[in-house]
């Protein structure tokens, strides 16, 4: 896919949907930095709210762009690793300044990349595990927990930043598994 990307620079560079999807990519170190930059407040800050809220933004117009210009193979690649890349760097960065716990991010972190890799394997057998409604709610579980980890009003209320990053765990975990009983089925099928 990165080699599509590359050999298809100009199409894909000329794709709107795909732009903001590089755009939210490139911005993530900066959301990072501005988490590990306040340390001393557990990495909250409105700058890094506001920049997450823009990243989420950004996630919602590039699905609309794409859905009304046509998505293409390298957009449906970087979409969701844009995603990945967000909510896994925030979230190691919110652990580095002792906002989160290691272990729990460590859970998303494997599911994250386990069931990526095991998509990408079935679509190598041409078999294509689609997204459910779940797995767009736990984005959006996981985009609230990182907002509500990061947001100042939340400093004297860490038990409730403990409560989303379990909660965001929770739906991750079950989708992961959604995803293996899907594929699985789907490759036995076969």
């Amino acid at each position: 896919m990165i080699a599509e990307v590359i050999h298809h620079g100009g199409a894909f560079l000329s794709n709107a949907a795909n732009m903001v999807t590089l755009a939210r990519i490139l911005a993530s170190p900066v959301l990072f930095w501005l988490i590990v930059d306040n340390d001393e407040t557990f990495g909250t800050s409105w700058a890094a709210v506001a920049l997450g809220v823009a990243l989420a933004f950004s996630d919602l117009i590039d699905g609309r762009l794409a859905r009304s210009h046509g998505a293409t193979k390298a957009g449906s690649f970087l979409d969701p690793l844009a995603d990945k890349v967000v909510v896994i760097g925030a979230s190691w960065a919110l652990w580095y300044v002792d906002s989160y716990w290691w272990f729990p991010v460590l859970l998303i972190t494997v599911r994250e990349l386990s069931i990526s890799a095991w998509r990408s394997w079935l679509a190598t057998k041409s078999i294509v595990v689609p997204a459910r409604q779940a797995a767009k709610w736990k984005s959006t579980i996981q985009g609230v927990a990182l907002l509500i980890a990061v947001a100042p009003v939340f400093d004297d209320a860490r038990w409730f930043v403990v409560a989303s990053l379990w909660a965001a765990v929770g739906i991750t975990l079950y989708t992961g598994y959604m995803y293996l009983r899907d594929g699985s089925r789907s490759y036995s099928s076969t």
